[in-house]
């Protein structure tokens, strides 16, 4: 499990580990890890590369001059461009006594790459004039973020209104993540994520933010007992399509029936149903379910087939038309908004969302006491509880046509298996990238080839957890 953690839990963290260490060990531990981090990047042929490190006033300046050092002694031609009147005295120190050079104006030869130190976690978003210069000169080289990106709002993933923030290759991070590194918008600023350990882990509380990996994905998929038998598994129900929007209910029983439940049920519009039965003829009619998904594609009809499924007491996707009607205080319910529908809700600017969609996913499962699945390149499930989950799987060419159908097929799937509401969020969510991640492989997508790629990632997954 991924674990994304606040800056004050982070600085509780360091302060309890640092009182276990001699003065300065962990700052050189922070640069060591650092440096390598460089050194791969720029293998094979480092000897002379030239690098520029951004320096502010703050520890990522003191771990990137460090880091700095180590790169030195190393062959490689070091440049350290200091931002503020003041920088970390012993890294400076070290760099310059390791051959490295500082500046306060743009290096007259371009570098192989930059490493941004100029605003530590503890910074506000934005960036000064100078900084913003700085990155401007620099423009177009490889550059490695120290901790997190400088300029981006490291505890709610947010970008400042100017858009001054450095974006990133890779950012080398230290004892954790932080929610900047899984929540968008800023995890796109952060580029690919190192984690290097210093040892916090022992010290660290309550994670702020996850993100499932494979294996906790198969630690919580469900799995059929030795006498299961098809109602034992869990009856997925779905609720959805119309005559106008057939395609809706077809893809929404397609995610239904990834082979998750042992049976899934349909009930609508006799045109879906005759689609429904051509492509899937194990899917039956009405009947007991264990979990309802509805909305896709219902139309004006979503506030019936809603109140329907909610009558049975039984965990609910809603999804699509039935938002507008959606639950209050069910905490059987998962919402699964995208950025557009969740405004709606909320009576919010779309453009807002999307610039702060931890905030606002975090407000609806609040307003609604429901489980949120908000979605987006990086999905979040968010639980009324104040629990977060971050979706890292996936690919651009997600961004198709009925592909939330097929994801709220299934978590309803999932749900009926077994699982509670914000799990099931969450796997199917990661489900559902993975599968559209395998698709890819062959070019562009469509809804209809994640549902189809769902079975073989099931079964990778499941393979690699008995292995």
């Amino acid at each position: 499990m991924r674990q994304a953690h606040t800056v004050e839990q982070v600085r509780a963290a360091e302060t309890a580990l640092m009182a276990t260490l001699p003065d300065g060990v962990l700052m050189q531990r922070a640069a060591t890890g650092l440096a390598h981090a460089v050194l791969d990047l720029l293998t094979p042929g480092t000897y002379g590369r030239r690098v520029v490190l951004l320096v502010g006033s703050g520890d990522n300046g003191g771990d990137a001059l460090f880091a700095g050092a180590v790169l030195a002694r190393r062959g490689l031609a070091v440049t350290a461009w200091l931002l503020a009147d003041r920088v970390h005295d012993d890294g400076l120190a070290a760099l310059r006594r390791a051959g490295g050079r500082t500046t306060t104006t743009p290096p007259a030869t371009r570098p192989d790459l930059v490493v941004d130190g100029i605003v530590g976690i503890g910074g506000r978003a934005g960036l000064r004039p100078d900084a913003v210069a700085a990155l401007e000169a620099l423009r177009g080289v490889p550059l490695v973020a120290v901790d997190t990106p400088s300029g981006v709002d490291v505890d709610t993933g947010e970008l400042p209104d100017d858009g001054h923030h450095v974006r990133a290759d890779v950012t080398v991070t230290f004892g954790t993540h932080q929610v900047a590194h899984l929540v968008d918008p800023a995890a796109r600023a952060a580029g690919v994520v190192h984690l290097v350990d210093i040892g916090l882990g022992p010290h660290l509380s309550a994670p702020a933010v996850e993100a499932l990996r494979a294996d906790d994905v198969a630690a919580l998929l469900p799995r059929p007992a030795p006498d299961a038998q098809k109602y034992s598994r869990g009856v997925v129900g779905v609720r959805a399509g119309s005559e106008r929007y057939p395609g809706a209910g077809l893809l929404s029983v397609a995610g239904a029936s990834c082979g998750l439940a042992g049976m899934v049920r349909y009930v609508g519009d006799d045109a879906v149903l005759a689609l429904v039965h051509r492509n899937h003829p194990e899917v039956v009619g009405d009947g007991r379910v264990q979990a309802w998904v509805v909305g896709s594609g219902s139309g004006d009809g979503a506030a019936g087939t809603l109140a329907a499924a909610l009558d049975d007491g039984v965990p609910t996707v809603v999804d699509a038309d039935a938002l507008a009607h959606a639950p209050r205080d069910r905490d059987d319910a998962i919402l699964t908004p995208h950025a557009g529908e969740l405004a709606a809700m909320l009576d919010a600017d779309r453009a807002d969302v999307e610039a702060r969609p931890l905030a606002h996913a975090r407000r609806a499962a609040d307003a609604f006491g429901c489980t949120v699945l908000l979605k987006g390149r990086r999905s979040l499930v968010v639980h009324p509880d104040g629990r977060v989950r971050a979706n890292t799987t996936g690919t651009s060419w997600l961004a198709t046509a009925g592909a939330g159908d097929v994801l709220g097929g299934v978590v309803g799937a999932l749900a009926a298996a077994g699982l509670d509401p914000f799990d099931a969020a969450a796997v199917g969510a990661w489900l559902h990238g993975a599968a559209a991640t395998h698709a890819a492989r062959r070019g562009p997508i469509t809804a209809g080839d994640v549902a189809e790629a769902l079975p073989t990632v099931l079964g990778d997954v499941l393979r690699q957890s008995a292995s």
